[in-house]
């Protein structure tokens, strides 16, 4: 066995459990800046295209305008430390 093979055991452990792993690193701050800026993306496409903001769609800029404030809100929290499994 290697240490890369998923199937191996912690030498110490009664009980054959898998061996502990490490958190993944994740770009959290990108994938937050793409959310956010794929919402704006969308505001503006919708504010352009009449037919995706009257009538029956009427509420799909706000949507919008929530998943900004929103993915500002994760911009602020990621920032503070928050949100990382490797800071757990």
């Amino acid at each position: 066995m290697t240490p890369d093979d998923p199937t191996a055991r912690h030498p110490g452990s009664p009980l054959g459990e898998p061996a502990p792993t490490a958190p993944v690193t994740v770009p959290t701050k990108v994938i937050v800046v793409v959310g956010t800026a794929a919402w704006a993306v969308a505001l503006v496409v919708i504010l352009l295209v009449p037919t995706l903001h009257t009538g029956e769609r009427s509420w799909w800029p706000w949507t919008c305008v929530t998943g900004i404030a929103l993915g500002a809100f994760a911009w602020w929290y990621v920032g503070r430390g928050r949100g990382n499994a490797s800071g757990a």
